[in-house]
Formats: C-alpha cells, sequence, structure tokens
C-alpha cells in the first residue's frame, strides 16, 4: 500500500504562480510513474501532467510552457511548479503513483487550487 501526502494548494490570482508537493510512501519496491489529474467542478478528472522514474515526462496540451513536473526519486516526491496561472486551472488537483510489486496505481486526497481572475 502506498499513502500519498500532498501539499502546497490554496488561492492564487491569474497570472500567479503555486507549487504543488506530493511524498509517497509505504511497502512498494519502486514507482515507474508519478503525476498530477485534475478535476474542476461538473467536469471529468483529466491527466495535467506525470513523470516516469527515467523522467520522461508529458503534459497536458493546457498546461504546457505554463507547468513544470519535477522528481525525487530519492525522496519518492513529485513537485508541480505551476506559473502563469489562469481562472481556468481551478480544480482539485490529485497525485497519483504507479507502483511495481505490488502492481498498483493509488491516488492522494486531493488538494484544492483556486485562481481569481
Amino acid at each position: 500500500q502506498v499513502q500519498l501526502v500532498e501539499s502546497g494548494g490554496g488561492l492564487a490570482q491569474a497570472g500567479g504562480s503555486l507549487r504543488l508537493s506530493c511524498a509517497a510512501s509505504g511497502r512498494f519496491f519502486s514507482i515507474n510513474a508519478m503525476g498530477w489529474y485534475r478535476q474542476a467542478p461538473g467536469k471529468q478528472r483529466e491527466l495535467v501532467t506525470a513523470v516516469t522514474s527515467g523522467g520522461s515526462t508529458n503534459y497536458a496540451d493546457s498546461v504546457k510552457g505554463r507547468f513544470t513536473i519535477s522528481r525525487d526519486n530519492a525522496k519518492n516526491t513529485v513537485y508541480l511548479q505551476m506559473n502563469s496561472l489562469e481562472p481556468e486551472d481551478t480544480a482539485v488537483y490529485f497525485c497519483y503513483a504507479r507502483t511495481v510489486l505490488p502492481s498498483s496505481i493509488d491516488w492522494g486526497q486531493g488538494t484544492q487550487v483556486t485562481v481569481s481572475s
């Protein structure tokens, strides 16, 4: 089982920045991918960004050039630097981790990001 603890959400003005963190702990052999989804009111959860243990990343088109994901493998922690925030970025952001041995996908509790115009 994997526990994911998120931090760093909150309120920002349009054009501002926030940084999210997500630390994984528990019993697992390794984590081969970590990332972030988000869910806005009345919308489906969508992938924001992810990073593999090898450092490969992918981003949703809506956040490319504004958001940056990074990962500290030694700490099993992933970070999301969000710049040039837009009101459309308002959502609950969920961290996830895909582990090996056991093979599973686990989720954080979610952290609210609100961007005011």
